[in-house]
């Protein structure tokens, strides 16, 4: 038996579904001599009747049912196999595997996950953030992670090729404990040259544009901890051990979750954040939805004006 062609294949499938040759050369955008010629070639390499006439319609022969049932479980295998390359795993809950900077406020990866939660299909997210930015940028190339939300974009020294989608970016808040607040607010920035400073893990954006800050305002704070984990600096920051910055679109929340008070405020101290692919253009959905709403809501000036309001 010669090779099965599987365009023969799909013009028998698209035929047995229209129920006649007419429909079909509307659907796949054939003449009708050609389909019908195909359709002649694929009984010829089977050595079988697949469509028998009744009237003006044509209908299947047995084994132009059986030939159907295979055809129809390969296209949509085939249609399945697009699908999940592109994000959208046919009747299956999408997977979305996110590789989070450990630098990151949670309230923000959250702010930045739950679009991933309202598309029109189910999702199933997995947020990692066991590795550096560098090594779940390599496991992109191996598609154990989808996208990588960073606190700055993917290094030009790394041995893979990644993509770096901005998302936004955003200025600096201080935060302490009410009574070191109230002591250190007054004369800020100047007032933090010796205070004590919770500052962010290394290596990490945010730590150098804090470190090149307090340089260019000629403050010296007393660093006395590091933190890669953001959380665990705002719960010492609130038992009153220092200082800490996180970034200002999260203001309204940490004030609110933690019995702290804003010590000042710099749009000189840039904090910027990027979902990062080894695609140039961004195809999974969640993904997609992921960047459009930082870009649309998180980080536009409106929506910054009505958080600092609050």
């Amino acid at each position: 038996m010669e090779r099965l062609n599987y365009h023969h294949l799909l013009y028998f499938w698209v035929v047995a579904k229209e129920g006649s040759i007419v429909r079909a050369s509307e659907e796949l955008l054939l003449a009708h001599p050609t389909i019908s010629g195909q359709i002649h070639r694929l009984e010829d390499v089977l050595g079988e009747k697949l469509f028998t006439r009744r009237g003006r319609n044509l209908v299947l022969t047995d084994v132009g049912r059986l030939a159907f049932r295979y055809a129809d479980e390969i296209f949509s295998l085939g249609r399945e196999l697009q699908d999940t390359l592109k994000g959208r795993a046919s009747g299956r809950a999408m997977r979305l595997v996110v590789g989070a900077a450990d630098v990151l406020a949670p309230s923000l990866v959250r702010r930045f996950l739950e679009p991933a939660f309202r598309l029109g299909h189910p999702v199933q997210v997995v947020c990692r953030a066991d590795k550096s930015v560098d090594e779940f940028i390599a496991e992109l190339v191996l598609h154990r992670v989808d996208v990588v939300i960073a606190d700055g974009p993917a290094g030009a020294s790394l041995p893979v090729r990644a993509f770096s989608h901005p998302l936004g970016e955003c200025g600096t808040t201080f935060f302490a404990a009410p009574k070191l607040a109230a002591a250190t607010r007054r004369r800020f920035p100047r007032s933090l040259d010796g205070t004590p400073f919770l500052l962010p893990g290394a290596p990490s954006h945010v730590r150098r544009a804090l470190e090149q800050w307090f340089a260019k305002q000629d403050v010296r704070p007393t660093i006395v901890a590091e933190f890669d984990d953001s959380a665990l600096a705002k719960d010492f920051g609130e038992e009153g051990m220092g200082v800490f910055a996180a970034p200002a679109v999260i203001e309204a929340e940490v004030l609110s979750h933690y019995r702290v008070k804003v010590v000042g405020r710099s749009d000189d101290v840039r904090q910027q954040f990027y979902a990062i692919s080894v695609e140039r253009k961004i195809k999974h959905p969640a993904v997609i939805a992921i960047c459009e709403t930082a870009r649309a809501d998180i980080f536009a000036p409106k929506a910054r004006a009505r958080r600092i309001a609050r």
